[in-house]
């Protein structure tokens, strides 16, 4: 079993026994997901702590969509529930880079794979990612190396 898959069963129990509601039903939301990644495909396996990570990272996405689409609904308290679910998946995941760091590493990347036009936007984009590691988004790499490419 991943060592994070660990983490967030071993926190979920904690939290579960500190009747931490919203902490326990977080965890429980993410680590189904976990679970019904694991089962995809053809047969079940364990994934990765780079797998689980990618999990938690979709989840939180979507946790930070629902706020917003709930604000501008004008429902503020599912907003503010959504946003908090947002924060506990936070957490687990790798501290967000800032947009110099960003652009500092999509340019490393870029100069290191020679790309300069926008034919080669998919490869360009293949190389920042493996540069990010999953460090930002993919809309904020996407539009860090579509303004280095000059589209």
């Amino acid at each position: 079993m991943s060592t994070l898959k660990d983490r967030l069963t071993a926190d979920m129990r904690a939290a579960l026994k500190a009747r931490d509601e919203l902490t326990t039903s977080t965890l429980r939301m993410a680590l189904a997901a976990v679970g019904t990644a694991e089962v995809a495909g053809k047969a079940k396996r364990e994934l990765t702590d780079d797998e689980v990570l990618a999990v938690l990272t979709k989840e939180a996405k979507k946790r930070r969509e629902a706020a917003t689409a709930f604000a501008d609904a004008g429902r503020a308290e599912q907003a503010a529930k959504e946003t908090a679910e947002g924060d506990v998946l936070e957490h687990y995941l790798p501290k967000q880079l800032s947009d110099a760091e960003l652009a500092e590493l999509v340019s490393g990347a870029l100069a290191a794979g020679g790309f300069t036009g926008k034919a080669q936007m998919g490869p360009a984009m293949k190389a920042a990612q493996a540069a990010v590691a999953g460090r930002a988004e993919g809309g904020r790499v996407a539009a860090e190396v579509r303004r280095q490419l000059g589209l």
